[in-house]
């Protein structure tokens, strides 16, 4: 009773309103120093990944950057016949006057004609950096609006980088809003159930949401070391409200069976320090857990995955600080006017000359259904085991046909105003798809034998149908940069653009401008950003994996001094995502499901899905592994025998961790619903992880195998069998003068 926990406990109880004051003043900090100091976002540099990266920094050395560029669309109306190009051209007239006198705008061309003359379209660049676009692009919205109701007859639309990247912000953003329409109730809803109090179902949640607040300030500070990519704030918000009602919900439910089991005998701090010394370690444990096994998000050298890691990890460790501090004083607080309260009931009754009703006490134990499917996972644990292994080996099959790709452009929803254009400039305009960009640095002295030699690859591939045989050559005002712009008709996830890159790196380059000697070649755009991303995270997702494996071992075993649990606890985590990520391939790679959860399927998933997968749910899954076997191990350690432990603490243990289980489906099931194809695949296997864990690890697997290791559980500890010992042992004869 005298851990951390425990102390930090004692003393929240003890001065209850100073430790609610202060935690309303550390949120309110938080969050007012991060907006005051501000974010600091990712920037075009900290994007940059593989060859193309290197590619573009190179093109950047010498100006040559990839650039905003927004691209305005003319067209007849539909049903209105043929295009008036002589009104096109005005009209395109019109728009590049319009945009040429904006400060925003870096360049105008000429307007350019579709092939088939159903189109006119205007290319506008943009200043600043490509990712900034987005931030400027409302002026130029606002001109071809304009022009627009100018001309009635036309079709006047714009789209580009910038105008469907606001168009993704807006829509992320209204499905978050939604999100939490569906997420808050239903989380509300499920803890009325667990408490059947509305005071100690608002609890939890609203710890949560104070954590995630205090969270979102914090991680703006943090953005000045790990620049946020722009996903901190959703990862905030899926991980915060889980993990915040999560740990509320372990000791306030602790809280209860402690409550009940002293019947009144003990003082409402008293009780709260109980909790403290049992589920507050649990807390601690399973937050640590999480934090640790999101930081191995920072091996993957991509500013993706170190915000996401950065933004996992400050709200665990908010959420954990907030059941340590102010959870105890708000317990202590409803305790104590629930102890008023029945006072006063009392002296009601005794004045009234009636018994007074006794107090309803808490559920505790196993439910009928846990105490159900645990007697026959105690008859058979072995057919147990071997039939829900196979069953959950059934479903981490489909892995073996995994395909990662990197979510390109054209997978956005179609929802998107600036989507709809793009598709309509793509039809008229099939060369402007995709495009390779062969960047070249070499000394000055020899740019006229680079640009001899990019010319040559140039006229080499002029005829190769998967080009369109336009091409751009520029050169830095140095000399010392050159870069030759292929356009590519066709998507960046086709067969003909993902093998035409192949070639152009692996044959075309080399025998043209590879020969040059002293110069440094490297091939980018749309096509090799689309193909080293995943690339990328293929050759990071074994070291990445092999440390979350270390970690939960080395937690695991931490945790309960044992080797043979920490064997345990890996096997059945990687048990648990393999199967999650089958059921992710066997929706998402297939159509079948496409009316069900609303998507269209690229037939492939998300490349950055497996491994955030594998790491929140590693920690996750910790959550639920910490505070099952603490009530295993306490039983055992009681002198219980370890069968009897082991059937008594699942089972104790199994209705917070149901409880638990449904608030992070709802949670992340929510996240299923939105529009980005990505962040649905993310929020679709995080709820079957989930479910997975919680309903079949925690309650068959993991049961099974405990009975059928018996001792060897706790191997090499001898703290168990010394427990049992001394629980056994007759009691000591006292010593006296006859009997020494």
């Amino acid at each position: 009773m005298k851990n951390l926990p425990v102390r930090m406990a004692r003393w929240s109880a003890g001065h209850p309103w100073r430790a609610i004051v202060s935690w309303l003043l550390f949120v309110v900090l938080c969050l007012g120093v991060g907006i005051t100091v501000g974010g600091n976002p990712a920037t075009t540099e900290d994007f940059r990944i593989g060859e193309a990266g290197r590619a573009e920094a190179l093109a950047a050395e010498g100006g040559l950057q990839q650039r905003p560029v927004e691209r305005v669309l003319i067209t007849a109306r539909p049903g209105s016949g043929r295009l008036d190009l002589t009104a096109a051209d005005a009209a395109a007239k019109d728009v590049a006057d319009r945009m040429r006198g904006l400060d925003e705008v870096r360049s105008v061309t000429d307007p350019v004609h579709a092939a088939n003359g159903t189109a006119v379209r205007v290319d506008v660049t943009m200043n600043g950096p490509e990712l900034d676009g987005k931030k400027h692009v409302d002026p130029l919205l606002a001109q071809t609006a304009a022009v627009r109701k100018a001309n009635p007859d036309l079709r006047v639309e714009e789209t580009g980088s910038p105008s469907i990247s606001k168009g993704v912000d807006k829509l992320r953003g209204d499905d978050l809003s939604r999100t939490e329409v569906i997420a808050l109730p239903v989380t509300l809803i499920t803890l009325l159930l667990v408490f059947s109090s509305l005071v100690m179902a608002l609890v939890p949640l609203l710890l949560a949401l104070s954590s995630i607040a205090a969270a979102v300030g914090l991680s703006m500070l943090a953005s000045h070391a790990f620049p946020d990519a722009g996903v901190g704030t959703n990862v905030i918000l899926l991980i915060g409200l889980a993990v915040g009602v999560d740990y509320t919900l372990f000791y306030l439910k602790r809280e209860r069976e402690e409550r009940a089991r002293a019947g009144g005998r003990l003082s409402s701090r008293a009780v709260v320090e109980l909790a403290a010394a049992t589920s507050g370690r649990a807390v601690v444990l399973s937050g640590l857990a999480v934090a640790i096994s999101s930081a191995t998000l920072f091996l993957a050298d991509d500013v993706i995955f170190s915000s996401i890691a950065t933004g996992a990890i400050v709200v665990t460790l908010v959420a954990v600080l907030s059941s340590l501090t102010v959870l105890p004083a708000l317990l202590a607080k409803l305790g104590e006017r629930a102890e008023r309260r029945a006072v006063r009931r009392e002296a009601r009754a005794a004045k009234r000359g009636r018994t007074p009703r006794p107090r309803k006490q808490p559920k505790t134990g196993a439910g009928r259904l846990t105490t159900a499917v645990l007697s026959l996972v105690g008859k058979r644990p072995a057919a147990a085991l071997s039939v829900t292994v196979i069953a959950m080996l059934a479903l981490a099959a489909p892995v073996l046909g995994l395909k990662l790709t990197d979510m390109g452009r054209e997978t956005h929803s179609r929802s998107i105003v600036a989507m709809q254009v793009y598709d309509r400039l793509n039809a008229s305009f099939p060369e402007l798809k995709s495009m390779h960009q062969v960047v070249v640095r070499a000394v000055a002295d020899r740019s006229s034998e680079v640009t001899a030699a990019l010319r040559e690859l140039a006229a080499d591939v002029k005829d190769d149908a998967r080009l369109s045989g336009t091409s751009q050559l520029l050169t830095s005002p140095d000399k010392r940069i050159t870069m030759l712009q292929l356009q590519v008709p066709y998507y960046v996830s086709t067969d003909q653009a993902q093998s035409s890159l192949k070639d152009i790196r692996k044959t075309y380059v080399p025998e043209t401008v590879g020969k040059v000697a002293g110069a440094e070649t490297a091939v980018t755009g749309d096509v090799a950003r689309y193909t080293d991303y995943p690339t990328h995270q293929e050759q990071k997702l074994p070291l990445i994996v092999g440390a979350l494996l270390l970690v939960t071992f080395a937690m695991t075993v931490w945790a309960f001094r044992s080797l043979v649990l920490g064997l345990v606890g890996v096997l059945l985590n990687l048990l648990s995502a393999a199967a999650s990520l089958g059921v992710l391939v066997l929706v998402f790679q297939d159509t079948w499901a496409e009316g069900l959860l609303d998507f269209d399927s690229t037939g492939s998933i998300g490349s950055r899905v497996p491994l955030f997968l594998f790491v929140i749910l590693f920690g996750l899954s910790m959550d639920y592994q910490v505070f099952v076997i603490s009530r295993v191990r306490e039983a055992a350690l009681n002198g219980v025998p370890t069968r009897k432990a082991v059937i008594d603490g699942i089972g104790s243990s199994a209705g917070v961790v149901t409880s638990a289980a449904v608030v992070m489906v709802t949670v992340f099931a929510s996240f299923a619903a939105l529009h980005l194809i990505e962040m649905k695949q993310i929020g679709f296997s995080l709820a079957v992880a989930v479910l997975l864990d919680a309903f079949v690890i925690r309650m068959l697997i993991l049961p099974a195998l405990m009975l059928l290791l018996g001792e060897a559980n706790w191997w090499p500890s001898r703290g168990i069998r010394e427990a049992r010992d001394t629980a056994h042992a007759p009691p000591h004869p006292r010593k006296s003068k006859l009997n020494p």
